[in-house]
């Protein structure tokens, strides 16, 4: 096997799911269960294995992380700020969609989350990582949010 000397970077992905369903929108949320921001609140998402492509990770993190499965996400764009996890050198992908009926999808703690909710926009937690720069870029990507806001 070749390897190059140079520092490589770990991929993840976070999985942005809005519900649209009144009385105003709604972003799925899941309260970490480890270190870093343990505690705190973030997208569901996770590290890419190294047999999987980013669809796959993303599609096996929303399960193992909500319960929530066999739904379309689309890739919404990748964010790559050197600093943006304290672990290290960790590029995100980002993944979503819009759900208009949240109560098809009961939720199911798993994994590395304590904790799986629905969260109205307008009453966030803190969030860790970059994680409320990821639901701006989506909520622009959705159409639900002006970009020049």
């Amino acid at each position: 096997m070749y390897t190059y000397e140079y520092p490589r970077a770990a991929n993840s992905v976070d999985i942005v799911l809005f519900s649209n369903k009144p009385p105003g929108n709604h972003v799925l949320l899941i309260q970490r269960a480890n270190d870093p921001f343990k505690g705190m609140y973030a997208l569901p998402g996770g590290f890419v294995d190294m047999d999987e492509d980013l669809e796959s990770a993303a599609e096996r993190e929303l399960k193992e992380e909500t319960g929530i499965k066999n739904i379309k996400i689309v890739q919404i764009h990748t964010f790559s700020a050197p600093d943006r996890d304290p672990r290290g050198r960790i590029i995100s992908t980002a993944y979503g969609a819009v759900l208009t009926d949240k109560e098809n999808f009961p939720l199911d703690h798993g994994s590395d989350a304590s904790q799986a909710a629905w969260f109205n926009l307008n009453s966030l937690p803190q969030l860790a990582f970059d994680h409320l720069l990821i639901i701006e870029s989506a909520l622009v990507y959705f159409g639900l949010m002006d970009p020049l806001k």
